[in-house]
């Protein structure tokens, strides 16, 4: 791990992968309360084809949580721009899943100049004005165990196959108060009148069976954006990316169709 200095001095923790790789750099954003090593199934492949780079969350992982006030989806997609600084990348492409997407539509609509193309997964433009998940689901992510957020991640085969990796998905690593401020981020996110201003390429990824963010949000959302692709994966949950290779193999084949030097 690196570390990157974000706008309020606090120590953002980053690394890089594929680094001999010839493809454009891709900056990888993470969901709620995960680690940046959520992403680590999907780095040989991204990896093999472009200098990948993952960061912690401020508050999570090996990050600094800094001021509390930085705690916004619009705030957080700053600390992608010091990392970024910190690799001596000055455009990327960027692939935010579930709150890590909210966070990377900031970034587009803010640093336009610093984006290639965009990928949003299982993720939404804000509650107020979005699709919201039932109570029952609301009550098993509160919870937080294996037991009750794997079947809201990943398909029944998938949970018996790689228990884990299902394990290790669902490990806390920050504080009761980091994660009631990344809960308050994502819960007062509200892009959507701002979404139309991407001009980014974008691809939207949804699973259709996703409890957690229903997939209506990822139709909403590539409407919303301009000349965006939506992507729907049949019977995969939220957790889709770790679990659908043609997922992974679609945006690979998306950044590839827009190179930065175009």
């Amino acid at each position: 791990m690196e570390y990157a200095l974000a706008p309020d001095g606090a120590r953002i923790a980053w690394s890089s992968t594929g680094g001999n790789a010839t493809g454009d750099p891709v900056v990888l954003v993470a969901g709620q309360g995960v680690s940046s090593r959520s992403w680590s199934p999907l780095l040989p492949t991204l990896g093999a084809r472009h200098r990948v780079i993952t960061f912690d969350t401020r508050g999570v992982g090996d990050s600094e949580p800094g001021a509390d006030a930085r705690f916004t989806t619009a705030a957080l997609a700053e600390d992608i721009v010091a990392a970024l600084d910190a690799a001596g990348i000055d455009r990327a492409h960027v692939y935010g899943h579930s709150m890590g997407g909210r966070v990377a539509q900031w970034f587009a609509i803010n640093h336009p100049d610093r984006l290639g193309a965009l990928v949003l997964g299982a993720t939404s433009g804000g509650d107020d004005r979005g699709l919201t998940r039932t109570a029952d689901v609301a009550q098993r992510m509160a919870r937080g165990d294996a037991l009750s957020m794997g079947p809201l991640f990943f398909t029944d085969a998938f949970i018996a196959s790689h228990p884990e990796l299902v394990a290790a998905t669902f490990v806390r690593p920050t504080s009761v108060h980091t994660r009631r401020l990344l809960f308050g981020a994502s819960t007062a996110h509200d892009a959507w009148d701002h979404l139309p201003g991407i001009t980014a390429p974008t691809l939207v990824l949804h699973g259709d069976a996703d409890e957690v963010t229903p997939p209506g949000n990822g139709e909403r959302l590539a409407e919303h954006i301009p000349n965006a692709a939506f992507g729907e994966l049949p019977g995969l949950r939220h957790g889709y990316f770790l679990e659908s290779a043609w997922a992974t193999d679609a945006v690979l084949r998306f950044f590839a169709a827009h190179p930065l030097a175009a």
